[in-house]
């Protein structure tokens, strides 16, 4: 850390900047969302616009908590990143050996000032879904547990991504709405899979052995699609209108794999895959904004 925080008080403005842009990159901006806006559909879900009691929890959201879900994954996936074409672009960063140390000393100066905050000033329940969160997505990549090299735990593990809310909820002494949270999670879970069908070759050829490869193109769309019937189910319970477009996106993805099960479908269909937090997060958040201003509550 401290060769970290000496390199950046030497280097000149011009490439202080350079090297903020490559961490952002880094970050992946274009996956905020599975974190930003589920924290911000957490503070809907409470009944309010806004709370700034929230607001710490949604900046460490944004930059430090991607920083260190994807920071982490590029240190120790240098070998297989270096063999993939789609890294080294927006969907994905590529490093060098030599950007390792920087990688993880900013992985820790933008995190562990949050992570201290929280310990001080969260209640109980919120500290421990924050511990669970940042384990998750260390060991996510980390040795030794390194959950992404094994079958069917790195598609479980995923439902982390909707640890959100129930953090936010219990930052602010409120329940969580636990069918929307388990919902997402079921989500998560699906779309981790899905989305890993495009690196099967990749991964085989680096002997991981992820649920993709494991069930292959086709098993793989069979099995994102069952957690997708699951997270619809869940969705309805707090917004059918929500759960029907789920249920509609899921369909077009899950059907165009199966009528072509192959990592050249699944790469083609991944914009749609990025889109689908995109087009469902913005429709769930426009009717619980419309649903507090005019109603009072979600």
């Amino acid at each position: 850390m401290t060769d970290g925080a000496e390199r950046m008080s030497r280097v000149a403005p011009s490439e202080r900047a350079a090297t903020v842009r490559r961490l952002v990159l880094i970050s992946r901006p274009v996956l905020w969302i599975n974190t930003v806006g589920s924290g911000l559909v957490a503070v809907w879900l409470t009944g309010a616009l806004f709370d700034l009691r929230a607001l710490p929890v949604i900046l460490w959201l944004t930059l430090p908590f991607n920083l260190l879900i994807y920071g982490v994954n590029d240190i120790y996936d240098q070998d297989t990143d270096a063999a993939n074409p789609r890294k080294g672009s927006i969907e994905g960063a590529r490093i060098e050996q030599s950007e390792v140390r920087l990688i993880a000393w900013a992985v820790a100066v933008t995190n562990v000032p949050f992570l201290v905050l929280f310990a001080v000033t969260l209640p109980p329940l919120a500290i421990a879904a924050i511990l669970l969160y940042v384990g998750v997505f260390v060991f996510y990549s980390a040795p030794p547990l390194r959950f992404k090299a094994r079958p069917f735990v790195d598609s479980l593990s995923n439902a982390a991504y909707a640890l959100p809310l129930v953090i936010v909820p219990a930052a602010l002494s409120v329940t969580p709405v636990w069918p929307a949270a388990l919902g997402l999670m079921a989500w998560s879970v699906a779309k981790h899979a899905f989305d890993a069908v495009q690196d099967i070759v990749e991964d085989r050829d680096a002997g991981i052995t992820t649920t993709a490869v494991r069930l292959g193109a086709r098993g793989t769309a069979l099995w994102s699609g069952a957690w997708w019937v699951v997270s619809t189910a869940l969705f309805a319970v707090v917004s059918v209108p929500v759960a029907a477009l789920n249920l509609v996106i899921a369909g077009i993805l899950v059907g165009r794999l199966l009528r072509d099960p192959s990592p050249e479908t699944g790469h083609r269909l991944y914009r749609l895959s990025v889109a689908f937090p995109y087009i469902a997060g913005s429709f769930a958040g426009v009717l619980l904004l419309v649903s507090i201003v005019l109603v009072g509550r979600p």
